[in-house]
């Protein structure tokens, strides 16, 4: 199983490594990654990877088996050899835009606080799908909403509980789509505001920002129909 150095610390933008297993596909998997991998509508991070003289570059980052992160190259290309110890740099203003636009949905998940059916994550702009029959009547009225929510400088934390506290929980999950990975015995929050002040608290596995007056403005865009229940939310940052 590769460690997650990004669950630890999303801010960390270089980190070394070992090189654990080439997969058949020519993936690298290292014994502890930096990328994040594609998962809950965030993409796989990408960057770079050196060891001795040479380089190459990763394009996106997927989940393998049993655990593992598997780092896709770019390009056909020379690869490190199992054992190979390997420096990480990740596309960082890509990654910190994915981080901003992530937090910017939770809190678009508490201005409409409805049941999330689906969402996405882009360097530029999100979406989020709700369980809503009809169209908000004032979509001005919640920007300016999530503005201010955003503006007012909440710390961004992560914390963990068990299966079982989750189930006794139910109202914590939010996405009647994706539910939060079970089997390892804890189950990974992300906490946005302290204490009673706490805006948002919900299960998520992705990186954010430490705090919401990273994310800057956001704008919503359309708002479409997508089946008799559903509206998609896009929210892009400016």
């Amino acid at each position: 199983m590769t460690k997650p150095l990004f669950r630890d610390d999303a801010y960390l933008r270089e980190a070394t490594a070992t090189v654990r297993d080439i997969t058949s596909e020519g993936g690298i998997v290292l014994d502890q990654a930096l990328f994040y991998p594609t998962s809950g509508g965030q993409p796989g991070d990408s960057g770079v990877l050196t060891w001795a003289g040479a380089s190459l570059d990763i394009a996106t980052t997927v989940k393998g088996e049993g655990g593992d992160i598997v780092l896709l190259p770019a390009e056909p290309a020379p690869l490190p050899a199992i054992g190979q110890v390997v420096q990480q740099k990740l596309n960082w203003d890509r990654r910190h835009r994915h981080m901003r636009v992530h937090t910017a949905l939770h809190l678009l998940s508490v201005v409409i606080p409805l049941p999330v059916t689906g969402g996405s994550i882009a360097a530029d702009k999100g979406r989020l799908d709700f369980d809503m029959t009809d169209a908000p009547e004032d979509k001005e009225a919640l920007e300016n909403d999530l503005n201010r929510l955003i503006a007012c400088h909440m710390a961004v934390t992560t914390e963990w509980i068990t299966d079982a506290e989750l189930d006794a929980q139910p109202d914590l999950v939010k996405t009647m789509s994706v539910q939060p990975p079970r089997g390892s015995g804890q189950i990974r929050l992300v906490r946005i505001g302290l204490g009673q002040e706490t805006a948002d608290l919900q299960p998520c596995g992705g990186t954010h920002v430490g705090n919401t007056a990273e994310i800057g403005r956001v704008r919503l865009g359309k708002i479409e129909k997508k089946g008799r229940q559903n509206r998609r939310v896009y929210l892009h940052l400016e």
